[in-house]
């Protein structure tokens, strides 16, 4: 797997998304992403208990631990790549979470518009 180019949705260097929690499709730390990234795991999102609920909700439950896997579990304050499909859907069910713009992959912007990141964005 050659990693894409770790460019932010800004156009900068990709931010370190979270190291504990340790996150991101190859588990660095950062959204970086490939082509074998099918769920587009680009977006650095900081948990909100909203947002956990509604993951929950749809079906994927971030804040189980679950040992077998060396997960913990995230809790409201944790930064976690996010699937970009699923933080759109969270956009448009109004309970996103807050987004670290610099943390988050370009490739984002390819299911994202920028104006919903935008909106969402850390300050």
């Amino acid at each position: 797997m050659t990693p894409d180019p770790s460019t932010n949705v800004l156009g900068g260097a990709l931010a370190q998304c979270s190291t504990d929690p340790l996150t991101g499709y190859f588990r660095d730390g950062a959204c970086n992403t490939c082509a074998a990234d099918t769920g587009s795991h680009t977006v650095c999102a900081v948990m909100t208990e909203e947002f956990l609920a509604f993951s929950k909700y749809v079906g994927n439950d971030l804040s189980t631990p679950r040992p077998e896997f060396g997960f913990a579990g995230l809790k409201a304050g944790d930064g976690w790549c996010l699937c970009a499909a699923r933080f759109l859907q969270a956009h448009d069910e109004g309970c996103a979470p807050k987004v670290s713009l610099e943390a988050t992959h370009a490739r984002a912007l390819e299911i994202v518009p920028l104006r919903v990141l935008q909106e969402h964005a850390l300050t």
